[in-house]
């Protein structure tokens, strides 16, 4: 694959090329699967580790904080080492601390290892991004398709994939799983991508400031949105220690990468109307996937208590039926303008968050079947149109902080959208609790009744009067509870689906574009 500026011609492309391609975006569909692979096996690694559920959180935590903090700093390390070198090496760690993690003999080896792996994985995506974006303008659609497939394909089936390997064999296979398509993947950066020569001169111009800034202010607000809600927030000395750290910080890299000579990224490219309005967009869209892939399964497991393979049964509906949606976008790219389509994507995606919000303690798999069904048809129209759209005026040495940037973006939207929907939770359902106290008291019939009904069936049961009346009481508590957490789930939902509506309004503002620009070549 050659560098070429701007492309205005068809172009062929070599099988070379395609499989250096599709090296990369296994990769990064392997980096983003590692987020959420684990959610689902969590009580198996904690009991096999000797963990509290609480302190487990910290595997999940440890490996997005090191993941968030690497990604605006590949484009930097891509053209210091050469993308053939990074890749190589970011690859073959990757697919070490892996089986480390694995290996691991205790929390504290698994949290440092899980670390380790965000580190080197999370380099993978926006890699991946920019080996798409060297692509000629006119194989770009069917790139960013692929791409598209690791960002909505890859959270949507994770917690299917761990929590099968966990029941069918061991939970490290969670992680061994990575060997053999790290494997291709390191032969297709061998096979695919070109020997290019180093620019060590950059080490001369290090932005060692504005590195360290970033890494700190972003470590420290990944940490407190993780770790916020389990904290009760700033009741908590480390989390408020933590929101002054990120505040700092990030306020002192912003300075430093506006006004600093050589900066390791460039944050004038937000300034640019189609990459501003689209990253914007894509950290609503980060907030909305994730966010939904946390609330449905703790809704599964706290209302309907599936297990972990039930979830991912009901979770999978969200995934593979995006295989059938993908072959068809770039078609759709090649005859309609690219926002109408992102436009309508994203619209397919608040449509299915709102079927979610009508939830009752009765939804379970057979009704979210077809909620999951509509979300997977619209995150493909979302995603690919999108990437499009916002890097289509991207010049080839902007590639890599542009590819930094987009992705740091959507998984920062991520973390925050499950730090405020977990806070929602809480807020909502003892709002929706108090409400539904006040019309369940003992002076209104219907109450009563009610209270009649659940004391005879005790009774039925064989406990005496007394025993019954008490149990009527808790078990008329316990559905009050249960209905509350229900509609606190509905609230979440509604507001997902009003984000995504919001951020849709802004595609509309983007200006029409064809093709993007193009990164590093192989």
């Amino acid at each position: 694959m050659s560098a070429t500026a701007a492309p205005t011609s068809e172009e062929t492309m070599s099988l070379r090329s395609w499989i250096a391609v599709l090296g990369a975006v296994l990769g990064a569909f392997m980096a983003i699967l590692d987020i959420q692979i684990t959610n689902a096996s969590i009580r198996e690694i904690t009991g096999g580790l000797g963990a509290t559920l609480d302190e487990a959180s910290w595997i999940s935590t440890s490996y997005l904080v090191a993941e968030i903090v690497i990604i605006p700093i590949s484009g930097w390390l891509t053209r210091l080492l050469s993308l053939r070198v990074y890749l190589l090496w970011t690859s073959g760690l990757f697919l070490f601390f892996s089986v480390c993690c694995g290996l691991s003999w205790n929390l504290e080896s698994m949290i440092v290892f899980r670390a380790l792996q965000g580190l080197t994985g999370g380099a993978l995506i926006p890699l991946a991004f920019q080996v798409i974006l060297s692509l000629p303008v006119s194989k770009r659609a069917v790139g960013m398709t692929l791409f598209g497939l690791t960002a909505t394909f890859a959270p949507a089936i994770g917690p299917a994939v761990g929590g099968y390997l966990t029941q069918m064999f061991h939970w490290s296979v969670v992680f061994y799983m990575n060997l053999l398509p790290g494997a291709f993947l390191i032969f297709a950066v061998l096979y695919g991508i070109d020997r290019r020569p180093k620019n060590m001169a950059l080490l001369r111009q290090i932005d060692v400031w504005g590195i360290f800034s970033m890494a700190v202010g972003l470590s420290a607000l990944t940490i407190f949105l993780e770790e916020g809600e389990r904290q009760d927030w700033f009741s908590s000395r480390m989390i408020i220690a933590l929101a002054v750290c990120a505040a700092v910080f990030i306020i002192a890299f912003l300075i430093i990468e506006l006004r600093g000579k050589n900066p390791f990224i460039d944050l004038r490219l937000l300034l640019q109307k189609n990459f501003g309005f689209g990253c914007l967009v894509n950290f609503v869209v980060g907030l909305a996937l994730y966010g939904a892939l946390y609330l449905l399964p703790m809704y599964l497991s706290t209302i309907q208590r599936y297990n972990s393979v039930d979830i991912g049964k009901t979770m999978m509906w969200a995934g593979f039926p995006q295989l059938l949606v993908l072959p068809f976008v770039p078609r759709l790219l090649a005859r309609f303008d690219g926002r109408w389509v992102a436009f309508i994507g994203i619209n397919v995606f608040a449509l299915s968050c709102l079927m979610n919000s009508h939830l009752t303690p009765f939804v379970g798999y057979e009704q979210l079947m077809w909620s999951q069904f509509v979300r997977a048809l619209g995150q493909p129209l979302l995603m690919i149109p999108l990437s499009t759209i916002t890097t289509g005026l991207i010049r080839p040495e902007q590639a890599g902080s542009a590819s930094g940037l987009f992705n740091m973006l959507r998984n920062l939207g991520g973390s925050v959208g499950i730090a405020l929907l977990g806070t929602m939770l809480s807020v909502r359902e003892k709002f929706h609790s108090a409400k539904l106290v006040e019309g369940v008291n003992l002076f209104r019939p219907e109450t009563r009744e009610r209270l009649a009904l659940m004391r005879s069936a005790f009774v039925q049961k064989g406990y005496d009067s007394v025993t019954a009346g008490k149990m009527a009481v808790g078990a008329l508590d316990q559905t009050v509870r249960q209905q509350a957490h229900v509609m606190s789930f509905n609230d979440c939902f509604f507001f997902v689906c009003l984000a995504l509506v919001a951020a849709s309004l802004l595609i509309l503002l983007c200006d029409p574009v064809r093709g993007g620009g193009s990164g590093e070549a192989h």
